[in-house]
């Protein structure tokens, strides 16, 4: 399947010009890209990532299973969360996802992860608090689609805003 486009949302108080967010649509052009801003609790985060890719799908004259949703920390973690309730979608980058809080690895953000069966791209920094590489790649097992981790320097923002770039555009094109 043809990737139309790919939407992407911020981390938690974050906002959709944050440079990661930037730096991926600069990387994957000339494909589509909508980065929108969210709700701080999940619920309305959720609806507004259904709302929004129905919308920007429709915009592109395709369906939802058309598009790739993803975003940074808590935005990736909505829509997977959204996709994990039956949102259709090509594939799911999460970028930095938030797999606990910082020193509290008991309190795992997982549930949802059995339901998830498309793609997924995780792209993480090597000393995230969130999430170390072993811990991440344990619980993305758990994902019954095909996963896909890179583990650049850094810590919840990985140092280089385009490395982060350029592993999605190369996950991507593996999507054609």
């Amino acid at each position: 399947m043809t990737v139309a486009g790919l939407l992407l949302t911020p981390g938690f108080g974050g906002s959709r010009d944050s440079p990661a967010l930037v730096a991926v649509e600069t990387a994957v052009a000339p494909l589509p890209v909508l980065r929108l801003d969210l709700p701080k609790t999940a619920a309305p985060a959720i609806a507004q990532v259904t709302v929004q890719a129905a919308a920007f799908a429709a915009s592109l004259g395709v369906g939802t299973e058309s598009l790739v949703l993803g975003g940074r920390s808590f935005g990736g973690r909505m829509c997977s969360m959204a996709v994990a309730a039956g949102l259709p979608a090509a594939g799911l980058v999460l970028l930095s996802y938030p797999l606990h809080p910082p020193g509290r690895p008991d309190t795992l953000r997982v549930a949802h992860l059995p339901d998830l069966r498309v793609p997924v791209l995780a792209v993480s920094g090597t000393t995230d608090p969130f999430g170390s590489p072993d811990e991440l790649t344990t619980h993305l097992a758990a994902v019954a689609g095909p996963v896909t981790t890179v583990f650049l320097p850094g810590t919840h923002t990985p140092t280089s805003a385009t490395a982060v770039a350029d592993a999605v555009r190369d996950w991507l094109h593996t999507l054609d």
